[in-house]
């Protein structure tokens, strides 16, 4: 059958700048470049480039640009290109509609419109070249008192504490499988995790073996619906157990891994047949209600001699605050909240785009639900989906947060151009596949130390606003929406966000 549907990018080659080199035709996955003997020369195939830009960036000749095409529909405001080629696709293959990343939609970005207080006279601003400024976060359930005993210089804490990660920034890479993700990448983010005094999430495929002594220390293990390579080992080599219950980018569905991406080793860590899918559940088939969940907890908890902080991720949807509160109640010691705009591997275009709320509007909810219940100290709250940049974290603390997971900017900071094709397992930079020809092509040295850069770069920002703001502790900016203003929102915005509008 022959398709319908535009090429979405041109590829424009310089005949004059391209030396025939094949660099092109050798660094992409998709068979986009080929060499043509009888013409001696290279043709692209349009129709089967991804946008990843690769070819353009391995140039040598800086011969190739890759752009978007341009439509030649009819304009149409109802009938966009997206929509026409979309329903194209699926008339010519009968198939659900897949994508990776996360929402690209225009919806509002929240963190766009909310601006930040400053320091002047009276409150005057502070130093943090000069003067010392804390970032580090405890995450875990907090007592509601604690006895403290003073005996010379020496203090003593009466009370018995519950366990707690301590990371010396507010930041945790989000949770992105062995499977999903390649073996490189997956150590990349193991490696940078530790190297900057934080946590990396496994996701649900599992940490493999080999990885457990040396990693455990900064991983944090997740409890899927499809309870893929968990044993009593990988419960106990982490430092924090987390259910998943639900994600942003494909809420209330289960995951799905193609058994293309299922070599030997992702099959030895999940513990499953090679070249099988992976298919999660929808639901966990031992959680129907909060009391199950509670159980499921508890027994996680007997697991890891209650040793270790449970968490449990859910998505940002209508009815999540009070969810939360009831999370809360059966014991979890952290919530993961993930919205609208959280990245996945893959998921049906239809979900990701039209299922869940922003993660902005989601924070503020939780925190105050949590706090007129009297149990806000009882956990924290990790903000997951679309946090970009250092001003994203800032605010997301501001807000209620006590730390945010960042999943989508790690894989930008290893190479990721965002081209939403990493279902495929062809990606040509390494990242979002199992071919080891592709995957080869991310050194991990390189990419720990990118993402150990991103984290100390976002790091020394979050300091200068604090300081800006007057404020030389994150635990005193936590849930403290005074510091922020909303503009261009509207009142029912506000409402939600639990701030001020600019000039208030």
């Amino acid at each position: 059958m022959r398709s319908f549907v535009f090429p979405e990018f041109q590829i424009i080659r310089d005949e004059e700048r391209c030396g025939q080199c094949r660099a092109c035709e050798r660094h992409c996955a998709f068979g986009v470049h080929t060499y043509d003997p009888v013409a001696d020369r290279l043709v692209s195939d349009e129709s089967k480039c991804a946008g990843c830009q690769r070819c353009a960036i391995f140039c040598p000749k800086n011969a190739i640009v890759v752009r978007p095409s341009p439509s030649f529909y009819r304009p149409n405001a109802s009938w966009s290109r997206e929509k026409i080629e979309d329903l194209k696709r699926q008339a010519e293959t009968g198939g659900v509609l897949l994508s990776g990343c996360g929402n690209d939609k225009p919806f509002r970005i929240y963190w766009d419109h909310i601006v930040l207080n400053a320091s002047q006279v009276t409150n005057p601003s502070i130093d943090p070249l000069r003067e010392p400024m804390e970032l580090r976060t405890f995450l875990g359930a907090k007592p509601d008192l604690m006895e403290i005993a003073a005996e010379g210089g020496d203090v003593e804490i009466g009370t018995e504490l519950s366990p707690n990660l301590v990371v010396e920034t507010p930041i945790l890479f989000s949770a992105m499988s062995y499977g999903a993700i390649s073996y490189n990448a997956f150590r990349s983010l193991a490696t940078a995790a530790c190297r900057s005094k934080t946590y990396f999430n496994t996701g649900e495929g599992g940490l493999p073996r080999e990885m457990r002594d040396e990693f455990g220390k900064c991983a944090i293990v997740q409890v899927a619906s499809g309870r893929f390579g968990i044993d009593a080992e990988y419960l106990n080599c982490a430092q924090a157990v987390e259910i998943k219950v639900g994600q942003g980018a494909k809420p209330g569905i289960g995951g799905h891994l193609p058994g293309e991406k299922v070599s030997d080793s992702v099959a030895e860590t999940r513990m499953i047949p090679p070249g099988t899918d992976a298919i999660s559940p929808a639901p966990h088939h031992d959680i129907y209600s909060i009391e199950d969940l509670s159980m499921l907890i508890s027994a996680l908890k007997e697991a890891t001699n209650y040793e270790k902080p449970i968490s449990v991720k859910i998505a940002a949807v209508h009815n999540f605050a009070a969810i939360a509160t009831g999370i809360v109640h059966a014991g979890a010691d952290i919530i993961a909240i993930d919205g609208l705009r959280g990245g996945t591997g893959a998921a049906p275009k239809a979900i990701r785009d039209n299922v869940g709320i922003p993660t902005e509007l989601a924070i503020s909810s939780l925190d105050r639900r949590l706090r007129d219940e009297g149990i806000r100290n009882r956990c924290s709250i990790i903000a997951a989906g679309g946090t970009r940049c250092s001003a994203d974290v800032i605010k997301a603390i501001a807000l209620g947060a006590d730390a945010v997971y960042i999943g989508s900017a790690a894989l930008i900071a290893m190479g990721c151009t965002l081209c939403q094709k990493c279902y495929t397992g062809k990606c040509n930079w390494g990242i979002c596949t199992q071919d080891p020809r592709l995957s080869g092509r991310l050194n991990v040295e390189i990419a720990s130390m990118r993402l150990s850069n991103l984290i100390s770069a976002w790091s020394h920002e979050i300091r200068e606003m604090l300081g800006g703001m007057g404020i030389n502790a994150l635990e005193s900016l936590r849930g403290n929406r005074d510091h922020l203003r909303g503009v261009g929102l509207y009142e029912w915005e506000l409402d939600v966000l639990g701030i001020k509008g600019a000039g208030e």
